[in-house]
C-alpha cells in the first residue's frame, strides 16, 4: 500500500492515537485488532475501536457478532476474555456481495434476462 493511500484513509491519526492511548484487547479470526482506552471509571465510558485487517476497503460487516456487541458496549467483557457460545445455526462470515458479481438478482432482473413470471391476477395495482 502506498504511503499516500495510508494517509488518505486517516490511518496516521488512528495509528498514533492507538499507539499512545490504546490498550490492545484482542484479535478476531479475520485479523481485525480491537483496542480500548483504559482509565475510565466505568466500562460503559471507555473508548473502544477496531483497526481493520488488510489494505482493502473498510468493511464494517467484517466485525464478528461478539466483537460488534463489545464495540457497541452491549457487553462488558471482550470475546477474548469471555467468548460467546457458538450456536449450531451460525454461519461463518461472508463479505457483503452488493455491487459485485455475487450479488443477489431477483427473477426478472435485466441482468437475468428480464423475463418475469406472469401475474396471476390475485392482486390489484395501486392507483393514486
Amino acid at each position: 500500500m502506498s504511503f499516500l493511500k495510508w494517509l488518505t484513509d486517516n490511518r496516521l491519526g488512528t495509528h498514533l492515537f492507538t499507539r499512545w492511548r490504546g490498550e490492545r484487547v484482542g484479535e478476531d479470526a479475520l485479523g481485525n485488532v480491537y483496542y480500548r482506552r483504559p482509565g475510565a471509571a466505568d466500562w460503559r465510558d471507555e473508548g473502544r475501536w477496531v483497526v481493520y485487517a488488510g489494505d482493502g476497503e473498510l468493511e464494517a460487516s467484517s466485525v464478528p457478532a461478539g466483537w460488534n456487541a463489545w464495540l457497541h458496549k452491549n457487553r462488558e467483557k471482550a470475546p477474548s476474555e469471555l467468548p460467546l457460545a457458538e450456536r449450531f445455526w451460525e454461519k461463518p462470515h461472508a463479505a457483503n456481495p452488493s455491487g459485485t458479481v455475487g450479488a443477489y438478482l431477483p427473477p426478472g432482473h435485466e441482468k437475468r434476462g428480464g423475463q418475469r413470471d406472469h401475474a396471476t391476477g390475485d392482486y390489484e395495482a395501486w392507483r393514486p
